[in-house]
């Protein structure tokens, strides 16, 4: 009898595992920001202040940034079907102690543990997805992991907020762990039970090619792509209010169109990665130079700002699993620790960009965002070429050894490890 693991790639069963995957991200990037909607009855029921509160986001970031390459490293000789349903059941736990508590230590606590479970089951769940699919299709399985955050965004933020100011605080973390234990199920249903990450185990091994200098290279273009766009994105409504003159609902219809586009940017950067993930990024960061070049001339005008959000939606979060793609597949047998790594990244630059553009608002004005984020991603753009032309480990060394050597596999793809049951 076959077993999950033995499965053949692609068909139904496939599509059920990812869209597994995809749901488990979508309840992580829910719970990562729907803090931000119920902030205000928050603080007054566990009687701190608004930017006290504030901080249980900032522990979250923290949590995927350093808690989430961490714990990697500890459980990297486990499975990866093991890692997803058992970060889930943690994660699971950890909303349910938030749903019952109004002690503002222990939510501190369980954010920085839900973020930490957060970056390791981006990491792995990247990979497994990778794995699932034949050669060439790696990009988009990444993109349907990834596609659960930027679709949660859009659904998961606003309905949890409009439960959280309708019920209570408390509620939105119920309904957090509600979705969780259904996503738990159906890893259990869907999702292959693939082994450990095969020949190259040992932390040791995987942190010798995941810090690799080819593989930091890669991280700093993630950091500068993303701490560009939000160092202005995070200061959006400020600036359709005072720059672009629209308040009230159509700020939110503004903020819709730019959240619509991010999602189906992820979906559709899939395919783009698989054509060429590095080429991909290039042109990226072109477009993202061509928008907020565009969005600085036309800021005063609604119907042109609405166009521009569009294709910085796109391109803005399109780009993202061209860079997972490129992190993994030069981080070679370090793949599982340089996925978590490329999540941090992500959220790293999100945080660092949304902290600068904080300070250029309160030196320079709300305006002055849109112009610091362009100099960001123009400078981000000679090193994103040159980080194009960085190579995987076997590649490297077959070129290393002269024109006799085999022809090595093309650059962006995911050698999958073996898989054990």
């Amino acid at each position: 009898m076959t077993t999950p693991a033995q499965s053949p790639k692609g068909g139904t069963r496939t599509g059920l595992a990812l869209g597994t995957l995809a749901l488990g991200a979508f309840v992580f990037g829910t719970a990562e920001l729907v803090i931000v909607g119920i902030l205000d009855p928050m603080a007054e029921d566990i009687d701190v202040s608004v930017g006290t509160a504030g901080l249980l986001v900032t522990a979250y970031a923290l949590g995927i940034c350093l808690g989430g390459p961490l714990l990697t490293a500890a459980t990297i000789r486990f499975g990866r079907h093991l890692l997803v349903w058992s970060s889930l059941a943690v994660f699971l736990a950890a909303n349910l102690v938030a749903s019952l508590t109004t002690e503002y230590a222990v939510l501190m606590v369980a954010r920085v543990v839900s973020g930490s479970l957060h970056g390791l089951f981006i990491g792995v769940a990247s990979m497994l997805g990778a794995q699932l699919v034949s050669a060439g299709q790696q990009g988009r399985a990444v993109a349907m992991v990834f596609g659960g955050v930027a679709v949660s965004t859009v659904i998961g933020v606003p309905l949890g907020t409009l439960v959280g100011q309708g019920i209570g605080w408390q509620a939105t973390f119920v309904g957090v762990a509600a979705l969780t234990a259904l996503a738990l199920a159906a890893t259990f249903l869907f999702v292959p039970r693939i082994g450990a990450t095969g020949p190259t185990t040992s932390l040791r091994s995987q942190a010798r090619y995941a810090f690799a200098p080819r593989v930091l290279a890669q991280l700093s273009i993630g950091l500068l792509l993303m701490g560009g766009q939000f160092a202005a994105f995070t200061y959006l409504a400020s600036y359709l209010e005072d720059v672009t003159g629209i308040s009230g609902g159509a700020v939110s219809a503004f903020l819709l169109v730019y959240g619509v586009a991010s999602a189906v940017g992820v979906f559709g950067g899939g395919r783009f990665a698989d054509s060429g993930a590095a080429r991909t990024l290039v042109i990226a960061n072109v477009v993202l130079i061509l928008a907020l070049t565009a969005l600085y001339f036309v800021g005063e005008t609604p119907v042109l700002t609405a166009v521009v959000l569009l294709a910085w939606g796109v391109v803005g979060f399109g780009l993202v699993p061209s860079f997972l793609l490129r992190v993994i597949t030069l981080a070679g047998p370090g793949g599982d620790l340089g996925s978590t790594l490329a999540a941090s990244a992500v959220n790293a630059g999100i945080a660092i960009g949304a902290a600068v553009g904080g300070w250029s608002v309160e030196s320079n004005g709300v305006d002055s965002v849109v112009v610091l984020a362009l100099i960001v991603v123009v400078a981000a753009l000679p090193a994103t070429w040159a980080t194009g032309r960085l190579r995987p480990p076997a590649e490297a060394a077959l070129a290393d050894a002269g024109p006799a050597a085999t022809t090595a596999p093309e650059a962006g793809s995911v050698k999958a490890p073996t898989s054990s049951a």
